[in-house]
């Protein structure tokens, strides 16, 4: 049984009690992690409080560290992407290039400048806008994508001067705890603290006094209660919550090509990607065609353990999200759905479920209107574009959404009118450091990706320089009435 442990002002420390990791293609424990306690929690907290006194203070040295951290994270590079395989349950090539994300976040941000803004420059006086760090960030990360996440919490937040408790999902804290390790020895001690456990030590985290920020990634209903918890104490936050997004299908697409390049932005990472396609809607003429090509793309995917060479897609990450694809099915099957390729899990040990295309499941059942986050899409056909930018947009999220056309004008005039923070045009879900990505409605308070995501973890602060002799104020006399 491999053990883990916490890092804690630049310590490695056990706890009292301890967390079982269970492999999700065999649903076995594989390893143990400590579960933080209240009194460790506020000794993390306390090292960063203390640390970030010093580490705000010299930006080539943050610079420097961030470097230090690509580069531990790259000589670690396999084992940190076999640890991810064995508790989240992706492929090992995508695992790699989970890490190779991770990497990437600390090698940009440790080269991004942080502009200051000159708003008046004259005889006058000077004005500038600087950034400055809002101190802690307490960073709760999910298990989707382990790396990656808490590379993309730690390295903006770092790069602007804070410094980081943070906290992996419950379900995939094995890769993080040895992240941790490795960071320990290129980091000071107290800039980036690495705890785990489970309930309730993420609203132990948000309902800590120290931090002054909270970077979270999650569902809708904890991002609320993260959003009421910070707001007690005027936290700012960083939330980047559920996804429902609609692919929007025009009629001059032809189905197999469609079928080729729409698959795996539907079925990546076994369909847990909150910027994945998640409902089709596609022209009623079109619609057998689409749905053919997309099953017959699901008959050639390999479902299993993601060590194995040949996989292609592993097992859904946890209980009861496996429990929660099933449901869905089982409910649109209720209301006359109907499954063309899969629609059953597979026997045996693991959490695996095949890729599934759903046809007859419409708008108001549970697998439309709600967010899957596993390896199952309803195809909706419809008669009229404008309805179906309708029923695109009737939802309370907001996270992204595609058009796919041959006609890119009239994919430009769609995507217009599309209600999400990010609307790709014949792709989905690809990003880019340049833009922000952001959540509207119920999917996100603030953006993510390069300087933004600096931004989200830093306050405006004006400064403001006279070059005018001593200001003299003159009395105001109050005027009745």
């Amino acid at each position: 049984m491999a053990e883990f442990r916490m890092t804690i002002d630049g310590e490695l420390v056990d706890s009292e009690k301890a967390l079982d990791v269970v492999n999700p293609a065999s649903d076995e424990v594989f390893a143990r992690v400590p579960a933080c306690s209240r009194e460790q929690l506020d000794s993390a907290f306390h090292a960063a409080e203390r640390a970030f006194l010093g580490w705000r203070e010299d930006d080539d040295r943050r610079r420097a560290v961030l470097r230090a951290c690509a580069d531990a994270v790259e000589a670690n590079a396999e084992e940190l992407a076999r640890l991810q395989v064995m508790e989240q349950g992706m492929t090992l090539e995508f695992s790699r290039g989970v890490v190779k994300g991770c990497i990437g976040n600390f090698r940009k941000y440790a080269e991004i400048e942080i502009p200051v803004t000159v708003v008046q420059d004259d005889e006058v006086a000077r004005i500038e806008v600087v950034r400055r760090p809002l101190g802690v960030i307490a960073a709760i990360r999910p298990w989707n994508f382990p790396l990656n996440q808490a590379g993309a919490a730690i390295a903006p937040s770092l790069r602007a001067g804070n410094t980081v408790v943070l906290k992996p999902s419950p379900y995939t804290p094995v890769g993080t705890l040895r992240l941790g390790e490795l960071l320990r020895e290129v980091i000071p001690a107290g800039v980036c603290n690495i705890v785990s456990g489970p309930d309730p030590l993420g609203q132990w985290m948000t309902e800590h006094p120290v931090p002054r920020g909270i970077v979270f990634t999650g569902s809708v209903a904890t991002g609320r209660k993260v959003n009421l918890a910070a707001a007690q104490d005027f936290k700012r936050v960083l939330l980047e919550l559920g996804g429902n997004d609609p692919a929007v299908v025009l009629d001059d697409v032809d189905p197999e090509e469609l079928a080729a390049r729409l698959f795996w932005t539907v079925f990546r990472n076994t369909g847990q990607v909150c910027r994945a396609v998640k409902r089709v809607y596609v022209p009623a003429a079109l619609h057998d065609q689409v749905a053919a090509a997309l099953a017959r793309q699901a008959g050639e995917v390999v479902v299993g353990n993601g060590l194995d060479d040949e996989v292609t897609m592993g097992p859904v990450n946890n209980r009861m999200q496996f429990d929660r694809v099933q449901e869905l099915v089982a409910d649109a099957a209720s209301h006359g759905g109907r499954a063309l390729v899969g629609g059953e899990p597979a026997n045996g040990h693991g959490y695996f479920y095949p890729p599934t295309v759903i046809v007859g499941a419409a708008d108001g059942t549970r697998l439309v209107d709600e967010e899957q986050f596993g390896p199952v899409v309803p195809l909706i056909p419809y008669e009229d574009l404008d309805d179906a930018i309708r029923r695109a947009n009737d939802t309370t999220y907001g996270l992204g959404a595609s058009v796919w056309s041959g006609d890119l004008d009239r994919a430009k005039a769609v995507a217009d009118r599309l209600e999400a923070g990010s609307v790709w045009i014949n792709t989905h879900g690809t990003g880019t450091e340049r833009a922000p990505n952001t959540g509207t409605k119920w999917s996100g308070v603030g953006s993510k990706g390069g300087i933004w995501n600096v931004y989200a973890v830093t306050d405006p602060c004006t400064i403001m320089t006279s070059r005018q002799g001593p200001t003299t104020y003159a009395p105001v006399r109050a005027v009745a009435g």
